[in-house]
């Protein structure tokens, strides 16, 4: 699994949250998409690399700005792992 890790700048409630929701739904197949405008910040999680230049431009059709994009590997977990929380 990758986890996507976007700081995005100009969401101000939850129906920001929900725009960059579902651009991103609309613009990749993803296993979750969460924001936060709290945070400033949205994580991807997807079974493949997502295509950056797509990513950013799926965000800034929405009016918001993307700041930073970290990206890392995790693995999935599985439910013995989350009952008894052994998630990496």
């Amino acid at each position: 699994m990758i986890k996507t890790a976007l700081k995005i700048s100009g969401m101000a409630c939850s129906m920001c949250e929900a725009h960059i929701n579902d651009a991103v739904r609309s613009a990749f197949s993803v296993k979750k998409v969460q924001s936060s405008h709290k945070k400033g910040e949205t994580v991807i999680i997807s079974r493949e690399p997502l295509d950056r230049a797509r990513l950013l431009e799926a965000i800034r059709a929405t009016g918001y700005t993307v700041t930073s994009v970290t990206e890392e590997t995790t693995r999935e977990s599985s439910l013995m792992d989350r009952l008894f929380r052994r998630d990496s």
